[in-house]
Parts: structure tokens; sequence; C-alpha cells
């Protein structure tokens, strides 16, 4: 029989993450670490994160404080001359009452050498430690501390995947722990490690069925912690319903399908949402004019603004699509390398990009600016107000990504009435309709094959239609009505931990 919670029994959830908004983020995972928990609490529900206490996090600012010192983190060390343990202390940052914006709860696992001393969050040579020990000191900070425990914990991506792992493996028999049931959540199953998982050798392979080595031992770099995250959590989960099916597959499933496949039963896939008080047309402080559903003729002065920023002429007509991307193979923009140059020609629209990444792709955008400083304009660094000013002031944003496990520029450009021109695959597939004429439906432009001709035909088709204007706005409302909000998504997250729970306790029992 199912297990249910009643209102008494709200379960308590603790996510686990190498990066989490406010105090320290790289990309979308840290924005999902603080998106996710807050809504959970807006439903009710106690959600709290852990995460290292880098150097860059101010610890005045957000008011920490110790709550447990002199943790030991064991080490399974093999040899005499290293240590046994590790030791680190733990620090709090206690969410003020009744702030619904402010970050929930919050656990900082601190150590000098492999956080404190580190500038970044990522891309150190010796990353894998570096998870192993943030995963195996949330477990011992669960263990020896009498102030929380959660019913659930999530594990994000391949570097908490080590958390369940040792939690399944070296904690099976810990009273105090075995109870807590896991929830492993992929955001991108490209990244299994500190390898390629492509090229792994047979002698290097992990299965995942041996113990975790030690901190110390060289192969903890070769171990997948994707793969060991897939294996023993009591749920998986992937950031789209559609990427869930694709990872299923050969073509997307990263080699992971088959494990995957025999996992079936336990994978699911719940959309992210966006924050819908943050990315708000209406009250956006970076717009020129704000406007909503109701008022989109407001729009044509953001665009101006836009086209001013950009260095571009200003033309109220002309059709402007906006690229808000990292830049890199995964994302596509390969695809335009063949066509853009003839399509600027005969179409005459400009291109705005915003991004940064590998340096084929900025040279390329860099490139064409310079063939067509009418049209092409980039910014190629990060820049947080230059995104509101594209999703307020384009006409369309460009995302033809080779996979996408989730997608949050369509979603906010909907949000914003930039309409979305998108590949059919992971959470674009999700979230944008392809418009139809015939039923006059559909919330975007959407292309299936890989390949630039099949682009070429999907941006021709956004600009006739741009150029009538009561189609265009009827397609503009249809996405600025869609609910891609994260208190829907926190709704669908609650039935995956209430499975997790359920498995959990029929795992312990029997």
């Amino acid at each position: 029989m199912p297990f249910f919670v009643t209102k008494k029994s709200f379960p308590k959830i603790l996510f686990v993450s190498s990066e989490a908004a406010p105090f320290v983020k790289a990309g979308g995972l840290g924005e999902v670490m603080f998106s996710l928990p807050r809504a959970l609490r807006k439903l009710g529900y106690d959600a709290r994160v852990m995460i290292p206490r880098y150097a860059s996090i101010d610890q005045e600012k957000y008011k920490l404080k110790t709550i447990f010192e002199n943790l030991k983190v064991p080490t399974d060390a093999e040899e005499e001359n290293q240590p046994q343990y590790l030791i680190c202390n733990v620090k709090k940052f206690e969410s003020p009452p009744g702030s619904h914006r402010a970050p929930v709860t919050a656990y900082f696992l601190e150590n000098e050498e492999y956080y404190e001393k580190r500038a970044n969050i990522y891309g150190y040579a010796d990353d894998a430690v570096r998870w192993a020990l943030l995963s195996r000191g949330v477990l011992e900070f669960l263990r020896a501390t009498k102030d929380w425990k959660p019913d659930v914990i999530v594990s994000s991506d391949w570097q908490t995947g080590f958390l369940v792992s040792y939690l399944n493996q070296n904690y099976k028999d810990d009273p105090k722990l075995n109870s807590i049931a896991t929830v492993f959540s992929i955001h991108n199953l490209h990244y299994q490690g500190m390898f390629d998982h492509r090229f792994i050798t047979e002698m290097d392979f992990d299965d995942g069925h041996s113990l975790m080595p030690s901190l110390f031992n060289p192969r903890l770099l070769k171990i997948n912690a994707m793969r060991r995250g897939i294996k023993y959590a009591d749920i998986i989960n992937t950031v789209s319903s559609n990427y869930a099916k694709e990872i299923m597959t050969a073509d997307y499933g990263e080699l992971l399908d088959d494990l995957l496949r025999e996992r079936r039963s336990r994978v699911y896939g719940v959309l992210n949402g966006i924050d819908y008080e943050k990315m708000n047309p209406e009250t956006d402080p970076h717009l020129v004019k704000n406007y909503n559903v109701k008022s989109l003729e407001k729009r044509i002065s953001n665009k101006a603004e836009l086209q001013e920023k950009f260095n571009l002429p200003v033309k109220k007509d002309v059709f402007v699509i906006g690229i808000i991307s990292r830049l890199d193979e995964q994302k596509g923009f390969d695809l335009l390398f063949p066509i853009v140059e003839p399509l600027l020609k005969q179409l005459g629209f400009q291109l705005v990009v915003l991004g940064s990444g590998d340096g084929r792709y900025m040279s390329f955008f860099q490139k064409l600016g310079e063939s067509f400083p009418e049209q092409v304009a980039s910014h190629l660094s990060f820049d947080e107000v230059l995104p509101h000013l594209i999703l307020s002031g384009a006409d369309a944003v460009l995302i033809p990504s080779r996979f996408e496990p989730a997608g949050l520029v369509q979603m906010e450009a909907m949000r914003y009435g930039a309409v979305p021109i998108v590949r059919k695959t992971g959470g674009l597939a999700d979230t944008v309709d392809d418009y139809n004429p015939r039923s006059n439906a559909g919330t975007g432009f959407v292309f299936k094959e890989f390949d630039s001709f099949a682009l070429t035909i999907v941006i021709t088709r956004a600009f006739e239609n741009y150029r009538h204007r009561l189609i265009w706005q009827g397609i503009q409302k249809r996405t600025m009505e869609k609910d891609f909000s994260w208190e829907k998504s926190a709704q669908k997250y609650l039935d995956l931990f209430f499975k997790a729970i359920d498995l959990r306790r029929k795992n312990v029992s029997g």
C-alpha cells in the first residue's frame, strides 16, 4: 500500500548541490537550487539546501553561523601517511521568517583545503575529491547532528551522485541514514565525471558495483558518479519529460541508456520552472517600457532601446532575432555557419547575440557582425541586464540545440512575448508548440531534424508570419499566457518525493 504523508508529517527535503543562488552561482543549476526549494517552502514544506562554503561566499552578508565544528569525514585512506579523516565545519544560513523572496535555510560544508582556498566553483584537477568530500560530509553531518533530519535527499547532477553511492553502500546499515529516501536529479547527462565517458578504457570503466575508493586514490577521478546516482537512487528525475524519454535511447543516452532503460520504472521528467516574480515584463526595472499581454504595443520602445544598445539602426518594422546562450557545441550554432549570410541578405532581419564560450562560435559571430554591421551585433561576455533587453525587445529568440535537457531561455522569452524558434528536443519540445496556420494555434516555430536546411525553413516561416501583424500578436499572446511557474513544477516534484519515500520504506522494511 502506498505511503501517504499527512499535513502533520510533511516530508523534510534536503537539496545537495555544488552551487545555489544567491550564495554562489555558475549556471542554471544554481538558479534551480534557489527557486525550487523556495517554491516548496511556499507550499508549506521544510526544504533546505547544502553546498560547500566557498571563499567567494560572503559570510557577513548572509550572517552564517557555525553550528558544528570538527566534523570528521572519513577518507578511507589506504596508506599510512594519509589522514583517516578530513576535518570540516558546518555553517548555517537561517532564512528570515515570513520572507518569500529570501533563500531557504542553507547549510555550508567548510574545509580550508578543498573549498576556502578555491576562487572558483569548478575547474580543478581534484574536483572529484571535492564533490566526494561534499557528499560524504553531508552524510556525516546528518549522522552527527540532532538539529534536523531530512526524509528525502535530492542529489543534483554527477557532482553529488557520489552521495547516493555512499548512502547505499557505506551507510546501508546505518539506522539514522538508511531510511532517508534519495532522488537523483539529472540536469545534463552529458557530464558524468572527471573524464570523457565516451573514450574510457575497459580497465578504467566504473560499473558502479565496487565501493568508492579513497579520497586520495587516483581511481576516484575515473568514478562515474552519474552512473552511480542512476544505479542507486530511489527515484531518478530529469528536468523535462521529453528528455526523460530521450535519454533512454542510444542517440541521447550518453552510454547510460541501457542502465536507464533497466530502471525505467523509476525515471521521471519534471520540467524546470522560471521565477515569475523576477522575470516579469510588468515590473522588470531594466525595461524602458513595462507591459503585459494586453499592452504588447509598448514592446516597440524596448525594441528601439535594444537596437540602440547594440548600435544597430532603429527600425520598428525590421524582424529582430535574439540569441541568449552559452556558445558551445550543444547549442547547435554550427547549423548557422553555411546559411546565415544568405538569410541575412535575403530576409534583411537583425540578429542580436549575447553569450560566451567556445572560441570558434565567438569568432564566428564577431566576424559576422563585421560583415553585416547594420544587421548583426554581439556582446560576447556575461551581462545581467542585456538578457532583459533582448527578451523584451526582440521579436523572436533562436535556440537550435543539438540536445536541451530543459532550457530556460525559451520559457523566459515566452514570458516576455519573444516568440521562440527552437529545435524539437528535450525541454524545448515540451514547452514550445509549433505554429499551425490552419488552426491558428501554437506558441513558436519548431524544426525537427538537426540540419541547416531545416533551420533555414523554420527561420523563413517565422519571418513570413511576422509580416502578418495580427497573426504574430496572436502567437505572442499565447506564449505569454503559458504557465511555467516554479509552483506548478514543485507540485510535481512532491509526487516524486512521496514515491521515493514509499520505495525507501518498502526497501528498509523488506
